[in-house]
Order: C-alpha cells, then structure tokens, then sequence
C-alpha cells in the first residue's frame, strides 16, 4: 500500500471537493480515486468522508487527519524543493481573516500576490468566528487583538486604532457623552461576534453597553452608525469616509484604549511553508504602507504569545 499517494488524493479531494478532479490530476478513473480514500479509511479504521450525491463532509476524524496530512506532505514538498534549490513558494495556502480587515485590505491584493507568485494558489476564508488553525486546517490568521493561546506565534504587522462615533442628528437628540461610563445612557450598537461582548474596554474603565440594535458583520456596524441608530466602537479605518465627510463625530477622544495589534499568528509546532512566509512577508509590506493601519512595528521578530 502506498500510503503517501492514498493520504495526496485524500487530502486533493478535500481541497477539490471532487473526486473526478482528483482522478483528472493523477491520470487515473474516479474509481481508483475512490478505493484509495476507501483503503485509507480501512488502514485508518476511521471514516473520514461523508459521501452525497451533492457534496462530500468531513468528519471530525477527517477534519483532524486533513490538517496533519496537509502537513505532512507539504514538509515532504519542502524538502524536495530544497534538495533542487528550488525556492519558488508553490501549492495551496489556506487563510483565515476576519471580515473587516478581509474585505478592505487583504482581498485587494490577492491579484497582486498570485500574479507574483504564479505556482500558488490561495483559499481565503474570510470571517469573525473563532478558527482553530490545526483543527481547520489553516496555515495562517489574521487576528484582531491581544492573544491568549501560548500554542500560537505572532507576527505584528500593524495595530487598529478604535474610535467611538455617532452622527450629528443622533447627538442633537442625545447629551453629548463626556467619560465613557455615559454610554450606559446611551443607544450602542453592539457587534455580536466581538470576543468582549458587549463590553467595551477604554482607557481607564471598562463599559458594559446596551442598544436595540445588535449585528454580527463590521458592515452592519457603520450602517447602523450611520443611519443615527447609536453610538459605534470600532477600527477607525471602518468610519473614515463618515469622518471626513462629516456624517460621524468622533467621540471620547481622550478615553480611548490603546490601539489593537494586528498579528499574523500561526501554530509553533507546525512547519510554516515558504508560500505563508511570502504571503506574510508581502501583507505586512503593504500594510506598513497604509497608514490607516498605524503598522510602524511590523518588523519587529516573530514572538510567543
């Protein structure tokens, strides 16, 4: 049994979604595509696709397998290339990005980076839930904010600087707040999917805020704050068009927290491909670059957090 070429197809399958895909790569029929996961199952003694006429799932046991087997091989890639002196970064890089950031400044330069690097291929998943980067699958993150797992590595590549606002029509209906304990007499809107809550931390004091809106997309933040329907607390980069044009008012200048660093993080016992090396390296480029991103610090070393 070639157990080097039944975990390729298995983990090609999971990238593809499709077995005739694989099938057309390997120069083979779908049906040996097919005996090779079913004989990696047997060896395995797990199941670790669901099977449908429309999609194929993982299992957790898959889910677990993929993120291993994707490493191993790619290690195996590595060192073959080495061997070559071939250090042009090639194959699948998977990514996960929160929306804000995602939306306004990562996609923006995936053209640039794959018309660079022509033998990559990038899979970028753009959103505010939690990734767990083994479990997943995932080479990279990008991450919002001070880090708590001791199993991660950071890289900063910039910091987010927090602003409150509201809208001058909200304002005149409303006392202005002069010290964040104030937004308790305030409609706030509120982002679900922050880590904190409801809880906004400044300065000195941390707020527990409420509102009658509530949304879980940074999109749905600046309409909402836009529209008058409260105060908002966010990446300032979120509402620098309201800003300059006079729509939004900033608000409690004097009490705002500390900016958030911006880190690429990425799992300490596991090798970092040379395609999330050149990804890193070119996204921390461009963003020490843009000043709305305030990422003076970007090349400071990697450190353990």
């Amino acid at each position: 049994m070639d157990r080097l070429l039944l975990m390729h197809s298995f983990v090609r399958v999971v990238e593809t979604g499709s077995f005739s895909a694989v099938a057309r790569e390997l120069a083979t029929g779908q049906p040996n595509v097919s005996r090779h996961i079913a004989a990696l199952e047997r060896h395995l003694g797990v199941r670790l696709l669901h099977r449908s006429t429309r999609k194929l799932t993982l299992t957790p046991e898959g889910e677990r397998y993929y993120a291993e087997a994707r490493r191993v091989l790619d290690a195996i890639a590595e060192a073959e290339l080495n061997a070559r002196g071939d250090d042009a970064p090639h194959g699948l890089l998977r990514v996960a990005c929160p929306t804000l950031l995602g939306r306004s400044h990562v996609l923006p330069q995936i053209k640039a980076i794959l018309t660079r690097f022509p033998a990559m291929e990038i899979d970028l998943q753009i959103g505010d839930r939690y990734v767990d980067l083994v479990e997943e699958g995932i080479d990279i993150a990008i991450r919002i904010g001070a880090l708590k797992d001791s199993a991660l590595i950071a890289r900063r590549i910039g910091s987010a600087e927090r602003l409150c606002v509201a809208t001058t029509g909200y304002l005149a209906e409303r006392p202005r707040p002069l010290h964040p304990q104030d937004l308790r007499n305030h409609q706030c809107v509120v982002y679900t999917l922050s880590s904190a809550g409801n809880i906004w931390s400044f300065r000195d004091v941390d707020v527990a805020v409420r509102g009658r809106f509530c949304v879980n997309t940074p999109d749905g933040v600046r309409s909402a704050a836009l529209d008058g329907l409260g105060i908002a607390y966010a990446p300032r980069w979120l509402f620098e068009d309201g800003l300059v044009d006079g729509r939004l008012q900033s608000l409690l200048v004097d009490h705002l927290g500390p900016p958030l660093p911006i880190q690429f993080v990425y799992a300490a016992n596991r090798l970092l491909p040379r395609r999330a090396r050149v990804f890193m390296d070119f996204i921390a480029d461009v963003f020490a670059r843009d000043q709305a991103l305030n990422a003076a610090s970007h090349r400071d070393a990697p450190s353990r957090r």
